[in-house]
């Protein structure tokens, strides 16, 4: 635990996320490559697969999302409503991310765009804005019809499948992008849930700052600690909770 009275925490977490949420911030951010298109269902697709490579060193992150856009010939929802994908070679995208898993998210955002129109119509029609934890909800859906479109086959490395345990932060981060709606660094395309109803991206850097700051106690970063964090920073901005990613993120590189 630490010092720090609630007034003084949430002074700090108001101040650091006004430093840190900025226009600088896109560029090194993965952020950035949603940001380049205009149409709906672009922004979702980008959205969901930089999120999706977003572990590990940020720039290798973001010169693999350029890899991705590449692939994609820089026509996200013609490319994979196309089939594109089929055609690609065996290869890497990032890490242990292969194209073989990448074919696999493609085959069911295919069916999802195909059947829906967009990522937001198919949340809506699975009930998303209606749900207490949207985005686990949402996954749990997207878990569903990518296996439909594989043959039954479920790939954890395209979207976790342990979402009684995971933390989610990739899908937390996918939806900060597509929900938050200040006008600065995130987009906010997406009307159907409003940004008091999103969770903490929860990830090495933002637990540990939380924990410096006596926010959580739990050592594990998973789906129980994101909601504890969460309630937590509810307290501090009921309407805009996960404004303090970028305090907690900011900060956390800093620890």
């Amino acid at each position: 635990m630490n010092d720090f009275s609630t007034t003084d925490i949430k002074q700090l977490l108001d101040e650091e996320a006004r430093r840190i949420n900025n226009l600088s911030f896109i560029d090194k951010d993965p952020v950035q490559f949603p940001r380049r298109f205009e149409r709906l269902q672009d922004i979702e697709i980008v959205s969901l697969l930089c999120a999706t490579i977003a572990w590990g060193n940020r720039k290798m992150i973001c010169s693999n999302c350029e890899k991705l856009l590449t692939l994609m010939e820089y026509r996200p929802l013609e490319y994979i409503l196309d089939e594109g994908y089929e055609e690609l070679p065996e290869g890497n995208i990032h890490r242990t991310f292969f194209v073989s898993n990448l074919r696999h998210y493609m085959r069911g955002l295919r069916q999802i765009y195909h059947q829906n129109g967009s990522l937001q119509k198919y949340a809506r029609k699975k009930g998303v804005q209606h749900a207490e934890f949207p985005s686990w909800h949402l996954v749990a859906a997207m878990n569903e019809t990518l296996a439909e479109a594989n043959n039954g086959h479920r790939d954890s490395r395209c979207l976790p499948l342990n979402l009684d345990t995971t933390a989610l932060k990739r899908i937390n981060m996918a939806l900060r992008w597509l929900v938050r709606k200040d006008g600065i660094v995130d987009l906010g395309v997406w009307d159907i849930l409003s940004p008091s109803q999103l969770f903490i991206p929860l990830d090495v850097h933002v637990g540990n700052t939380a924990r410096e700051l006596g926010l959580i106690n739990r050592r594990a970063n998973d789906r129980r600690t994101t909601i504890e964090l969460t309630q937590v920073l509810r307290q501090f901005n009921p309407e805009d909770p996960v404004i303090y990613d970028y305090a907690l993120f900011g900060m956390g590189l800093k620890l």
